[in-house]
């Protein structure tokens, strides 16, 4: 599948996507098979400095800038099914974007499709830790920027 051209684009298209199932066991079950698809993580990434803080699973995420084309490459994985999941709807949203955008569009989706209220407490605060983490990298990634503009 394809990445949309801006991050609200790709919400609708994750929304739209949602709205083919009928309940939310459906939903799970898409999510859970979004996970199982996820690319696989560089095992030396698996370390304590890459570990998402707040989250109930082992979450490891690690961000590239690219220069070229001045977007982040983000990369993650977890130990549980549901949260691999979580997190490729997230890297549809942000893999490769520029941080500004990043910045500029949080994931609204996830409340339009339901998913807050069908999260267990834990899972949906891992989810906003991730979310936290791809929102810090933007922002020192914006801030890296403007101060080496600056020199």
């Amino acid at each position: 599948m394809s990445q949309a051209v801006t991050i609200a684009e790709e919400q609708a298209a994750i929304a739209d996507d949602f709205e083919l199932f009928d309940d939310w066991r459906e939903k799970i079950e898409y999510v859970l098979d979004l996970g199982k698809k996820l690319q696989p993580f560089p095992e030396e990434h698996r370390v304590d400095a890459n570990k998402v803080k707040g989250c109930q699973s082992q979450v490891w995420m690690v961000a590239t800038p690219d220069t070229e084309n001045g977007t982040l490459h983000i990369q993650a994985d977890s130990d549980a099914f549901i949260v691999k999941g979580l997190i490729a709807l997230l890297l549809r949203l942000y893999d490769r974007r520029p941080p500004a955008e990043i910045l500029a569009n949080p994931p609204e989706v996830f409340d339009q499709i339901g998913l807050g209220k069908h999260l267990s407490p834990t899972r949906a605060n891992g989810l906003h830790a991730m979310i936290n983490r791809i929102r810090q990298i933007a922002t020192a990634t914006v801030h890296g920027a403007e101060a080496a503009s600056a020199r």
